[in-house]
């Protein structure tokens, strides 16, 4: 209820030049009174009978190629079984805009507890059946989503699709088993292929490209020369702007070739294509790009949202045991920032790295990214545990940690800082469970990474603002930090 499913349907129908059926209206067509009428007289039982009937019709012999149902009638599960055959679009609403869109107009909608309570008992069937997800349902934004829709039918079965939304564009992320190697094109024109020497080997050949040129894997190759290397190679290919960049690796090829599209001819496209469990969580979205300078990491960069995102995670499979394990600190950041059922399944240390993890993930850092791009309020969020992270990576010369493991100690930092001894001592646990160092390099200087610190490129009036944690699903922004907190917090690292 309130999620703004009739409307959006028609707008997509009027995309694809047609009608779109709501069920509530053919419901009441059926029964002779509207659904209000309906249930103050007969009672809801005869109602959900009477709207299976319909849907169910609705569905065998579509009458068009938009249906809007509603939000009561997955809980049939004929209509469940029946929505296999078509592609099903969850637009996502939180509690708080379905009430005050619904609220007092429904027959279910009367009471606030009550209403929160079957938001949360339906929507892991939501979620279940949902093929697309869309974190806006504003007409506009359906109507250009339409072809991203459209296109799912030519990825790998069982494809699922966010059409993410930010200030600057909008984009779809597909995340299905098999996309790399499967031939599905996210874009029409020439792709250039940037990728790393290892990541190159194992798939740079499922990849059609116009061009390809490789980096050697790394953080210390994300600098300016690296840089300029790939823009002179993508020069002499011929890249134009109806061309775009192909971003095949991890976090540093997606940074390096995302910034490389940004300022090429002032702006091309990029698709990203994560192959590491950190980027496939957190990194090819929102559109953060960049290199490192020896004083700061990202210190050179700027926003250049992705064409679209395409997330394969049966190539995590081949990730070194280190580099799977790096990914992990950013799925436990994800899931302290989001809270509710990804924190339970994460906490529960039987969470793999499959599908449905990386849509968790990923929607919990899209919807953050579409309230807030430039980090001016709830984006801020997601620097959990990166400040005193990206300062050890600094420090260390960009060698001794993988970007995972420091932030995986910035999180303890973090917890430490925000009087969490029990959640910290849980997150110790978790880290170290899957193979991340919870101890800091006795050879580390604790004063060397405070100073970096605060050298953070995110500090503003000479003050940098902390994320800290309240608790799962409740973390603070722009939180001051005393200069000896800090130190003491970096020292128990050690």
């Amino acid at each position: 209820m309130g999620a703004g499913k009739t409307s959006a349907a028609r707008a997509a129908a009027a995309a694809l030049g047609a009608r779109a059926v709501d069920s509530d209206q053919v419901v009441e067509e059926r029964v002779g009174s509207s659904v209000e009428a309906y249930f103050a007289s007969h009672g809801e039982r005869a109602f959900r009978d009477a709207e299976e009937e319909a849907v169910a019709d609705l569905l065998e012999h579509a009458p068009g190629p938009v249906l809007s149902l509603g939000g009561g009638s997955i809980t049939s599960e004929r209509v469940r079984g029946l929505l296999e055959r078509h592609t099903v679009v969850l637009l996502d609403v939180d509690e708080e805009t379905a009430w005050r869109r619904a609220g007092g107009r429904r027959p279910l909608a009367r009471d606030r507890d009550r209403f929160a309570a079957l938001l949360a008992e339906r929507a892991p069937l939501y979620e279940s059946l949902a093929d697309a997800v869309l974190l806006d349902s504003a007409a506009d934004v359906v109507r250009r989503a339409v072809p991203a829709l459209s296109a799912l039918g030519d990825a790998p079965a069982g494809t699922r699709l966010i059409w993410a939304t930010a200030a600057s564009g909008e984009y779809p992320v597909y995340v299905g088993d098999g996309l790399i190697g499967s031939g599905f094109r996210a874009l029409e024109g020439a792709g250039h292929l940037v990728t790393d020497t290892a990541v190159g080997r194992l798939y740079a050949e499922r990849i059609p490209a116009a061009s390809s040129v490789a980096i050697e894997p790394g953080e210390t190759t994300k600098n300016l020369p690296a840089a300029g290397f790939v823009l002179e190679r993508l020069a002499e290919a011929g890249l134009d702007h109806d061309g775009h960049v192909i971003a095949l690796g991890g976090g540093v090829v997606g940074d390096l070739a995302g910034f490389c599209a940004a300022v090429y001819q002032r702006g091309v496209r990029v698709v990203q294509v994560p192959t590491t469990l950190v980027a496939q969580v957190d990194s090819a979205y929102g559109g953060k790009t960049g290199v490192d300078l020896p004083q700061g990491k990202n210190y050179i960069g700027a926003y250049h949202q992705p064409a679209a995102v395409l997330v394969d995670p049966t190539v995590l499979a081949t990730l070194p045991a280190e580099e799977l394990a790096a990914g992990w600190a950013e799925v436990v950041k994800t899931a302290l920032i989001a809270g509710g059922s990804l924190w339970k399944r994460v906490r529960g240390r039987h969470a793999e790295p499959d599908r449905d993890l990386v849509l968790a993930c990923a929607r919990t850092k899209l919807a953050v990214v579409a309230a807030d791009e430039r980090d001016s309020r709830r984006r801020q969020t997601l620097n959990l545990g990166h400040t005193v992270g990206h300062a050890i990576e600094t420090v260390t010369g960009y060698r001794r940690y993988r970007h995972g493991e420091a932030v995986g100690l910035g999180l303890l930092a973090a917890l430490t800082l925000s009087t969490q001894p029990a959640l910290r001592e849980e997150v110790a646990d978790l880290l170290g469970a899957h193979g991340l160092p919870t101890r800091l390099d006795p050879q580390v200087d604790p004063d060397e990474v405070v100073a970096a610190t605060e050298r953070d490129k995110k500090r503003r009036g000479g003050r940098v603002g902390f994320a800290l944690v309240e608790a799962p699903g409740h973390v603070r922004t722009g939180c001051p930090v005393a200069h000896d907190d800090l130190r003491a917090a970096v020292a128990q690292l050690r």
